[in-house]
Order: structure tokens, then sequence, then C-alpha cells
């Protein structure tokens, strides 16, 4: 079972309502780019958001009043 380390993940997060909006955005993007290349996932489209985020290469921006919280 994959359970990633949630202070990792919300390091760069102020809230995990942001964390589950970026996860869940991303991963829409991962499965539609899949779908437009007509290829074949493997792996879950939120675990590999949830890689993505946990190696940087993919950064959850937030509103401005959440930020400064």
């Amino acid at each position: 079972m994959f359970n990633p380390d949630l202070k990792k993940l919300l390091k760069d997060c102020n809230s995990r309502y942001s964390l589950v909006v970026g996860t869940a955005k991303r991963a829409r993007e991962i499965r539609d780019e899949a779908i437009e290349n007509e290829e074949h996932i493997d792996v879950k489209t939120v675990s590999t958001a949830i890689d993505e985020i946990l190696d940087g290469k993919y950064v959850i921006e937030e509103p401005d009043v959440l930020k400064s919280k």
C-alpha cells in the first residue's frame, strides 16, 4: 500500500485542502495526457502525482490569503 509521509507533502503547503486539490488536479492532467497520447497507465495517477509533489517536479500554488497564515 502506498503511504506517503504527510509531513513531507505539507512542507510547501499550508493546508491539507490545498494538497488534496493540487494532487487531484495533477492526477487529472496525467490522465488526460495519457489519453491524448494513447498511452496505457500502469500506476495510479494519484500515486504518480504524489510522487511528483514529493520530488519537487510539481509545485502546488496557493492563494496569497493562505500563504500569509
